[in-house]
């Protein structure tokens, strides 16, 4: 998931019941994340070093369900 090449948006979904939130590019699942943390490692794995201010501020993520505040 190189930023130069990635065509698909960073989606975050609503919080399940359990506080979760579902993150996938295209139709690659990335994990379920609990929080800022946890969706900022998924993204480094994917070769995108960001800091969380970069995630939040970013046009390329689609928070769904609430903004980067919301996880349960």
């Amino acid at each position: 998931m190189n930023r130069d090449r990635m065509s698909h948006v960073i989606v975050i979904h609503p919080p399940d019941a359990a506080g979760g939130r579902r993150v996938h590019v295209g139709a690659t699942i990335l994990g379920m994340a609990r929080s800022l943390r946890d969706l900022q490692e998924f993204l480094r794995r994917g070769g995108l070093d960001w800091e969380p201010e970069q995630i939040t501020a970013s046009p390329l993520v689609e928070w769904r369900g609430g903004g980067p505040e919301t996880w349960d």
